[in-house]
């Protein structure tokens, strides 16, 4: 008799472990689709950021070797591809291209314009602020003082990765803005800053010379020879100026 009970207490125990599953079914099913579908999403969202950079670096590669080869034309074309659907990193270094050809015509405000956007797009400071010096490079010899430390005197804070050339870049504002003592100042961190070139040192050296011997007020021709915009961005990083960092052209 005992055996009787026991074989039907447990059918009703399996009964209820199966009613039990089932209820639980749907929600099983539910929780794999879910996984499923995460895992799917995260590989296609990688598969989509692996044929974007690849696209992109193929485009701002043919836009390179169009301007090598003196194809404006398709080099503009090219850049601004990238510039507009690439992503972050390389839209910035295109629109850093941009301007660079817009700086070749002539064109100083469309130059400016188009390194703030890359400024803005940038994905890390080191592009950031290269594309912010490259447009206070452009402005330099046109732009008011007061505009000249509004974009120079940021990048000139410790910790910023072009904090040398940017205090040059604003010595040379403040001469030719008539600030003689400020710049004579600014020259003489430079020939003891760590992070300057030795041209760098040169030239802050003969910039306090020349303030020293009252001849300064006719450097403004002189400036303009002494600091050249850098061409790329890959310029700026195989500069002695700037920092031993990781470059991104990640989004």
């Amino acid at each position: 008799m005992t055996d009787v009970f026991e074989e039907v207490e447990e059918q009703l125990r399996a009964d209820r472990y199966k009613t039990l599953a089932l209820r639980a079914l749907p929600w099983v099913l539910g929780a794999l689709a879910l996984i499923l579908a995460a895992v799917l999403g995260v590989w296609g969202w990688s598969a989509w950021q692996d044929r974007t950079m690849g696209e992109a670096s193929r485009a701002y590669a043919e836009g390179v070797e169009a301007f090598a080869e003196g194809d404006m034309n398709k080099a503009e074309q090219r850049f601004a591809e990238v510039a507009a659907d690439g992503p972050r990193g390389y839209a910035a270094l295109a629109l850093m291209q941009q301007a660079g050809l817009k700086v070749n015509d002539g064109d100083t405000a469309a130059a400016v314009k188009l390194f703030d956007e890359a400024a803005a797009k940038a994905p890390d400071p080191i592009l950031a602020d290269a594309a912010r010096l490259k447009s206070a490079f452009a402005l330099l010899d046109t732009a008011p003082l007061s505009e000249m430390k509004s974009r120079l005197e940021p990048l000139t804070q410790d910790g910023r990765p072009y904090r040398a050339l940017a205090l040059e870049a604003l010595a040379f504002a403040k001469l030719m803005g008539g600030e003689m003592d400020e710049a004579r100042a600014d020259f003489g961190v430079i020939t003891l800053m760590p992070g300057a070139s030795e041209p760098a040192r040169q030239r802050a050296q003969a910039a306090r010379a020349m303030i020293d011997s009252g001849t300064a007020q006719a450097m403004p021709e002189a400036v303009r020879s002494s600091i050249a915009l850098p061409a790329s961005a890959s310029d700026d990083a195989a500069s002695d100026e700037a920092p031993q960092q990781q470059g991104s052209a990640s989004q």
